[in-house]
């Protein structure tokens, strides 16, 4: 009941499954989203929900969230006031942002694509026709996890219009990582990686060491995506 080897005992598991079923609020959940004014629009097939709030800032600059797994839109909302309305914050007027939101394909309330390739790559480059729907040409795009992969993929597709590309959680690892010559604090810091690739993502590897060494070309066929 207790041994996590293998993954999360099923007792865990059934236990927060009754806990969303029974106690969770999910009224409230509901009434926060519809506040941000949810959208739909469909790109290459599939249905893709998005949180779209406007700033009241007229030179507010677009900007687009992307989420990580196993995360959803909601992540971002504690964050929406302040940024499309840094006046009420203590920020200046300058400050402002557009916020888009669009939950990633297979996540909350977009589609389940129906095959296979939805990889961080193309994602990336439905965004930019999101963006552009909405009557963008100079946006920002930010992300973390998933997002953050995302996000450094639509730097080179776009440059011409995306302003920046802030990140918590940058992919700047070499590949293939190095493993000669390295000093002491490097060894260190590629133990820590390969740990990580070995025993760690195992969530987010086609195969193993695939998910980190090479971000940009993972391909996810099982779970949400």
């Amino acid at each position: 009941m207790s041994d996590w080897s293998q993954g999360v005992p099923l007792a865990r598991v059934r236990a927060l499954v009754d806990s969303w079923r029974t106690t969770y609020d999910w009224r409230r959940c509901e009434a926060t989203l519809n506040a941000f004014g949810p959208y739909r629009t469909e790109i290459e097939g599939v249905g893709i929900h998005v949180l779209h709030v406007r700033s009241r800032h007229t030179n507010a600059l677009p900007l687009v969230l992307s989420h990580g797994w196993p995360g959803s839109v909601l992540a971002f909302a504690k964050v929406i006031g302040p940024l499309t309305d840094p006046t009420a914050h203590g920020g200046k007027a300058d400050d402002a942002f557009h916020v888009v939101i669009p939950s990633l394909p297979g996540f909350g309330f977009s589609d389940q694509p129906t095959g296979t390739g939805w990889n961080v790559a193309r994602t990336a480059r439905a965004w930019a026709p999101l963006l552009r729907r909405l009557g963008s040409t100079h946006d920002v795009a930010q992300g973390g996890d998933w997002g953050a992969g995302i996000t450094t993929r639509m730097a080179p597709l776009a440059p011409e219009s995306l302003v920046g590309i802030p990140l918590h959680w940058p992919l700047v690892m070499p590949v293939p990582i190095p493993t000669a010559a390295l000093a002491a604090d490097e060894q260190v810091a590629v133990e820590g990686v390969n740990t990580f690739v070995g025993a760690g993502a195992g969530f987010g590897a086609r195969a193993p060491g695939d998910a980190l060494r090479n971000p940009a070309h993972v391909v996810v066929d099982r779970g949400p995506w």
